[in-house]
């Protein structure tokens, strides 16, 4: 029972997941303040849905169950909300309590994550325990790697969700980088660190082939260090760009590892193909950045930065595998099929395209194509993952 409670709730964070990057490509569309939109696709898209897998794979991860099924549904109005409070914040006459209490909730349920998923693993921190059957004994390696570095996640969770608040409060901040630093802090030390911890024991064996080991330990490794080397050294310095070069090895060599997965694979499952084009739109993104660090760039190549790897490496990457955890192509209602599940991501990888050739360009049409077809790829996605849920489990 509590297994099924603990699999509802990491659905539901999911789905409420899905509906926030739909109301993220809405909000790009017409041109809502900047920071609304890194509200609602990192708070609201990103980390619901690493809080919503987090739950359901990190305590099979080592070799534990949830030690609190009810978190999940703890955790979800307090991000949702957060999530709402803090989207609203910079728009004109809304006052700034709102942000204030959106911070505060966010965090709340950031902490309860971070608390159930904590106080599970405490007495195997290393992830040592690894729960790996004995027909995948050749994968240990790389599960006691990425496994390690798990805490580090969790850790990046509880400064980004402190800074949110102590910069929506004034008070003292982490990274004194405004909230600049806490978006770092969350894309790079939480949602990239688990894309690549997550990603070392799963992608694999959904390709049925092994990644090169030395990638796995460096890409762990930059991963880990790299976010707070950028978030505490925004905008230059040398440790900016120390900090750049390591997100661009981390990124970089987790591209490499997946392509030579995906050539290794006989397997092209429609889910497969997010990945594999998010790990090229996350090598332009750490590209344009580093470009930023060294040599500086327009308001445009910032934009075109923050769209890459916020949707395109870190989205695209959860499509795809919100896809093979959950295949359109069981559910009976309208589109319910691999050819919209693969409409949907190239909507949203072309229109990605669009537009960051319009925003380097300065090309305002094709800036509002790009978004516009984003924007479809998102409903598209949503549709897909509210229809399948609503038809299987009646939620």
């Amino acid at each position: 029972m509590s297994a099924a409670r603990v699999s509802q709730g990491a659905r539901r964070h999911v789905a409420v997941g899905a509906l926030f990057l739909v109301a993220w490509q809405i909000t790009a569309l017409v041109d809502a303040p900047h920071r609304s939109g890194v509200v609602l696709g990192l708070y609201g898209f990103v980390l619901h849905t690493v809080a919503g897998k987090g739950y359901a794979l990190v305590p099979s991860y080592f070799d534990r169950r949830l030690s609190h099924p009810g978190a999940p549904a703890m955790s979800l109005p307090l991000l949702s909300l957060g999530t709402v409070g803090l989207a609203v914040a910079p728009f004109d006459d809304v006052p700034s309590v709102v942000g204030i209490v959106g911070a505060v909730c966010w965090a709340l349920g950031a902490l309860v994550f971070v608390g159930a998923v904590g106080w599970t693993v405490r007495d195997n921190l290393t992830g040592r325990e690894t729960g790996t059957g004995e027909v995948n004994v050749d994968r240990q390696w790389v599960d006691r790697a990425a496994n390690a570095f798990v805490p580090v996640v969790l850790a990046y969770l509880v400064a980004g969700a402190y800074e949110t608040v102590a910069v929506s409060a004034a008070l003292p901040t982490l990274t004194g980088r405004g909230m600049a630093g806490a978006s770092h802090l969350l894309a790079a030390g939480v949602g990239a660190l688990l894309v690549f911890t997550v990603g070392f024991r799963l992608l694999p064996r959904f390709l049925v082939s092994s990644p090169p080991v030395m990638l796995v330990a460096v890409v762990l490794t930059a991963g880990a260090v790299g976010p707070a080397l950028v978030a505490g050294n925004l905008w230059g310095g040398t440790w900016f760009r120390v900090g750049a070069v390591a997100e661009s090895i981390a990124v970089g060599g987790f591209a490499v590892a997946y392509v030579v997965l995906f050539v290794r694979s006989e397997r092209r499952r429609v889910g497969l193909y997010g990945p594999l084009v998010g790990v090229v739109m996350g090598v332009v993104g750490v590209a344009l950045g580093a470009h930023f660090a060294f040599a500086g760039g327009s308001p445009g190549w910032s934009i075109a930065h923050y769209r890459l790897n916020l949707l395109g490496f870190l989205g695209l990457t959860i499509v795809g595998v919100a896809f093979q955890f959950y295949p359109p192509a069981v559910g009976t209602f309208p589109g319910a099929n691999d050819r919209t599940a693969l409409a949907s991501m190239g909507c949203l990888a072309a229109g990605l395209g669009v537009e960051v050739y319009g925003s380097l360009a300065g090309v305002d049409v094709a800036m509002a194509i790009g978004r516009f077809l984003a924007v479809l790829g998102a409903s598209l996605y949503a549709y897909l993952l509210l229809g399948l849920f609503r038809e299987r489990y009646g939620e």
